[in-house]
């Protein structure tokens, strides 16, 4: 059986002023699509994988325009859902220097919020599937989202599905308390979490002692100490942990851990220049899972995944437009942003 990975989530209309402008400046405004979940499908298909993407989009050119989207990055969308009055929208203001990056959301009432669990036959969904992947934004957008979530989880559980779970704590869509019950039922479900030092601590009070732990350092102690944590709570079997270092809007350090209950295996750490870091995440999260796929080690899983991340800062929009051998490229060179001839 071939690999084919489900994603599970919401994609928006994303309109961002043109450069660093302001949105109270903007006369016009850039269209692109994007949404954790269908960034992570789109990266698989991307990087080769079979992928299918599970969603609810309104009939309407919108909605149409979507589906258009993805299938032509090889998504398959033949589970997507219709109906519904809208699609989402978020609007994204660029930060520059000392100013940060801003989003603003207006995503109420959209199709997918308004979904039923129902309308998801995971039964069909899942066949010939071995990986199911959703984020903590999914389950936060309604009370029926959650209950759809929670049923993937089990039955791809029963089918013998890995599943994983990119945290992504927003507090825009539900407060730490709810965020933190709800999500903690759904990781009694995941093999694989990825998450990041603030919501450890936000979410499961997993903060490491700053006197034991330099959290500046580049070492493997915060990794250990958090995916430990993580573990004693939930039955994972992997766990992920992405850092970032703001020095400023535009710069950033970033690198990632991962750990399987005896080894914690670090990634590069990248030194940052961003022209768009939203789908960084999901860049990880999409070449962590291709090599996992692949049955690669775990210290190759991490590089890769964290060199699809840094090629996606340097990509406009939400999706990671890389393939496998750009990735590849990069983990085994080290002469970077140099002219190909």
């Amino acid at each position: 059986m071939s690999n084919r990975v489900v994603s599970f989530g919401e994609i928006m209309l994303r309109l961002t002023p043109p450069g660093y402008e302001r949105l109270a400046q903007a006369n016009s405004l850039e269209v692109t699509y994007g949404g954790a979940e269908a960034n992570v499908a789109v990266a698989l298909a991307r990087l080769g994988m079979d992928v299918s993407y599970v969603t609810k989009l309104p009939k309407n050119p919108l909605g149409d325009r979507a589906l258009q989207e993805l299938r032509s990055h090889g998504v398959d969308i033949n589970h997507v859902v219709r109906g519904g009055e809208r699609l989402g929208v978020y609007y994204l203001e660029r930060g520059a220097s000392i100013r940060g990056s801003h989003v603003l959301y207006d995503r109420a009432n959209s199709a997918i919020a308004n979904a039923s669990h129902l309308e998801f036959d995971w039964e069909k969904i899942f066949k010939d599937a071995n990986w199911f992947h959703f984020t903590g934004i999914t389950p936060a957008l309604s009370d029926e989202l959650f209950n759809a979530t929670l049923a993937a989880c089990k039955i791809g559980k029963e089918k013998g599905l890995v599943v994983s779970c990119d945290v992504n704590f927003r507090t825009k869509l539900w407060d730490r308390k709810t965020a933190s019950t709800k999500l903690g039922e759904l990781l009694k479900y995941v093999d694989v979490c990825i998450i990041n030092e603030e919501h450890a601590g936000e979410l499961f009070g997993i903060r490491p002692h700053s006197k034991e732990i330099d959290r500046d350092a580049f070492n493997s102690d915060i990794g250990t100490y958090i995916s430990r944590g993580m573990m004693e709570k939930f039955p994972l079997k992997k766990v992920a942990i992405t850092y970032r270092r703001t020095i400023s809007a535009n710069v950033n350090r970033w690198w990632a851990t991962l750990y399987d209950g005896e080894n914690i295996h670090i990634s590069k750490e990248y030194l940052l220049d961003i022209i768009d870091r939203i789908g960084s995440g999901d860049a990880f999260a999409g070449g962590l899972i291709y090599a996992l796929l692949c049955n690669r080690d775990l210290q190759f899983a991490v590089d890769f995944g964290a060199a699809c991340c840094a090629l996606k800062h340097t990509i406009e929009g939400d999706f990671n437009h890389v393939g496998v051998g750009e990735v590849i490229e990069l983990l085994e060179s080290d002469r970077q942003g140099q002219v190909a001839r």
